[in-house]
């Protein structure tokens, strides 16, 4: 694949890294310091464009991408207020879009897992409080994480008496969302349940950067060739 990397931070830098170790080629590195749209003629070589950049960014970065005809695989978060307009430009423009809070094998296995846990759980929410806490590096821009962010939304889809997350002492009808940030932490989150007798808490913890760079990449390689709005559902038939 010929790859463009929007974004050139420390998950860009592990992307590049595991691609070339792939065989694969970065033809843009774009930037802060290498805007993309000084750089749209080099898009006509581009087989899958990887984004993660800023939240400032991500949606004039996708609507550039798309209008050029190149699939994205985006994984920005805290710019999703915008994501329906992104989701129509892409359908406009026939091309793909590839979104996810977190790209890791195992995260989306501890999505699914929370989902069922919540499903469990819903028979007792009377016995039971369900609180979140995600802990990541103290460069993380956003806070709650995307990820935190997922794992509220599934339990306000399952729990019909939860409308809300709130990342302060949250009362019902809302679920606590906690955020620390913490030196060289990749990310750790934990779904508690607790009642005055006991608690049940499932928890994911990353090792390093590895493994949202790897889903990253399959993700690239995956949409090149499709049209359409896609998630790490349709890629991992979860």
């Amino acid at each position: 694949m010929k790859i463009a990397l929007v974004g050139y931070g420390k998950m860009g830098k592990e992307i590049e890294r595991l691609a070339l170790e792939a065989g694969h080629e970065v033809l843009l590195k774009a930037g802060s310091s290498n805007l993309l749209i000084d750089n749209l003629e080099a898009l006509q070589n581009i087989d899958v464009a990887i984004e993660f950049s800023t939240p400032e960014t991500a949606y004039e970065n996708i609507c550039l991408l798309l209008s050029s005809k190149v699939p994205v695989v985006c994984g920005t978060t805290a710019w999703l207020d915008r994501r329906a307009e992104v989701e129509a430009m892409c359908q406009k423009e026939e091309s793909a879009f590839f979104y996810a809070s977190n790209f890791s094998l195992g995260v989306n296995l501890f999505f699914k897992l929370n989902q069922q846990l919540a499903s469990l759980m819903n028979q007792f929410q009377d016995s039971y409080k369900v609180s979140l806490k995600e802990i990541h590096h103290t460069t993380k821009l956003d806070a709650p994480s995307g990820t935190g962010i997922s794992l509220a939304e599934d339990l306000i889809k399952i729990f019909p008496n939860k409308t809300n997350w709130s990342d302060s002492d949250a009362a019902d009808p809302n679920i606590l969302l906690e955020s620390e940030r913490l030196p060289n932490v990749p990310g750790t989150h934990d779904v508690k349940y607790a009642s005055e007798e006991d608690s049940i808490t499932i928890t994911h913890v990353a090792h390093s950067r590895a493994g949202f760079a790897k889903g990253a990449l399959l993700a690239a390689q995956w949409i090149v060739g499709k049209k359409g709005v896609f998630g790490m559902n349709d890629l991992l038939n979860l």
